[in-house]
């Protein structure tokens, strides 16, 4: 990276402002080729956001040097206006603070406790499979990942309906939200209009449910051995819990969170598998293998492959494509200053399919991670859940419900697919679009 950093202008900007709102990954790969791995682009009135998929760069900043970044407004202010302020919006102290107490509800021997509940979940959802039918599929993934989440949280309290429309209210914000950064040129309208203001009557309804469930949960003595339980439970330095507000910002975030980057990345994982008969085949040779006096953790922990499978479909379409940093000093890196206030936007897709890092970049290979490869061959630009002290708190949680899922769905049905190509649809994360998918009971 040398001292000048190419710049793309304003003009080009909003010359190809109806493709951006469309779909900003191929405008954002034409300049990665055109300026190499890192160029700035004009936004008007005196703005710059620097763009890169240099993966050392990446590391300096999400690792090395993330003390002198934080997220930038879009995540802490924006997004926090929905989904309240917890560990994916929090920023400084109150981010350290919160990581600190929720971090071992996410450790491994923890999770073990809610595998029953989310293979569960799992088995009941897969029998809405309509078989033999081209179906789009991200519908149904999205709905078995959010009620993985709503039961491993509080083992479904209420009732069916209360938890459809939490996930209702969850993806409304999400609309909105994505409506804003995409046009933020009409965030007097969205105002004007009423859009806010009916958006944050929504989530004010699900704050209310939320502390209903809080609250029933804070006067039971049952013992239900789920997340919740666990964020009761957990303790702050000076001995305190964490208050009710606190408990719904973090529990809305997990919801957020939770279910969106996973549904995609199941539904991504599945299109591949369609895509490659051949490796599909492997994987049902591996799932058929069950040995029934294994736990279920001793069980996905030999689905080796099909983890592989789940981790190059992550590499290809990594649902968190995109992330941001604001350089909150003065910074350096290989001889370029990145000054105070400085707005960085990480390409991690650019990243997962840099012919410098990987062979044949575009192949579908989950050979890539056999553990017969040493690490070291990819770790350094291999980002699925982030990096740095704020990578991701729930991968753990995430592999194994999708490792339970595709292991599932491969044991029983045959997937298919009539599409050449996999359609992808950007939004606050990376989705796949129209996903038809057809299952053929084996």
């Amino acid at each position: 990276m040398g001292n000048t950093i190419a710049v793309v202008s304003f003009f080009k900007v909003l010359k190809n402002a109806n493709r951006i709102l469309k779909n900003p990954l191929p405008f954002h790969h034409e300049n990665f080729k055109k300026y190499g791995d890192v160029f700035k682009v004009h936004l008007g009135f005196g703005n710059y956001v620097i763009f890169t998929r240099e993966a050392g760069l990446v590391r300096h900043i999400l690792q090395k040097q993330h003390r002198k970044y934080e997220k930038s407004s879009l995540q802490t202010k924006d997004l926090a206006r929905y989904i309240g302020e917890g560990l994916l919006t929090a920023s400084g102290k109150k981010w350290l603070k919160q990581r600190r107490l929720i971090q071992p509800a996410f450790h491994k021997k923890k999770l073990e406790i809610l595998i029953h509940t989310i293979q569960e979940v799992i088995r009941e959802e897969i029998l809405r499979i309509e078989p033999n039918k081209a179906i789009n599929t991200l519908p149904l993934m999205s709905d078995l990942a959010f009620k993985v989440v709503a039961k491993s949280l509080f083992s479904y309290v209420g009732t069916g309906d209360t938890i459809s429309r939490l996930q209702y209210i969850t993806e409304a914000a999400q609309e909105t939200l994505i409506k804003e950064i995409r046009q933020p040129y009409k965030k007097f309208w969205f105002y004007l209009s009423g859009q806010v203001r009916s958006t944050l009557k929504l989530t004010d309804e699900a704050r209310d449910i939320l502390n209903t469930i809080i609250e029933d949960r804070r006067a039971s003595d049952t013992e239900h051995h789920d997340l919740l339980d666990m964020l009761l439970a957990a303790r702050y330095d000076d001995g305190s819990a964490m208050g009710n507000e606190q408990l719904i910002d973090e529990i809305f975030i997990l919801f957020t969170a939770g279910h969106e980057t996973t549904s995609n990345a199941l539904t991504f994982t599945m299109m591949l598998l369609a895509h490659h008969p051949e490796i599909q085949e492997k994987v049902f040779q591996e799932v058929s293998e069950q040995i029934d006096d294994l736990s279920p953790i001793e069980q996905i922990s030999k689905y080796q492959y099909t983890k592989q499978c789940i981790e190059e479909a992550m590499r290809l379409y990594p649902p968190a494509f995109l992330s941001d940093r604001v350089a909150i000093d003065d910074d350096q890196y290989n001889g370029t200053t990145l000054k105070k206030g400085t707005t960085i936007l990480i390409s991690f897709y650019e990243i997962h399919r840099h012919k410098d890092f990987w062979n044949d970049p575009l192949v579908y290979n989950p050979d890539r991670f056999d553990p017969a490869v040493d690490k070291k061959e990819y770790a350094d630009w291999y980002f699925p859940f982030g990096a740095g002290p704020r990578m991701c708190i729930g991968n753990n949680f995430a592999m194994y419900e999708m490792i339970l899922a595709i292991s599932d769905i491969v044991r029983k049905y045959k997937i298919t697919t009539a599409l050449k190509t996999i359609p992808i649809k950007p939004l606050v994360t990376l989705r796949p679009d129209n996903a038809l998918l057809s299952f053929a009971p084996r």
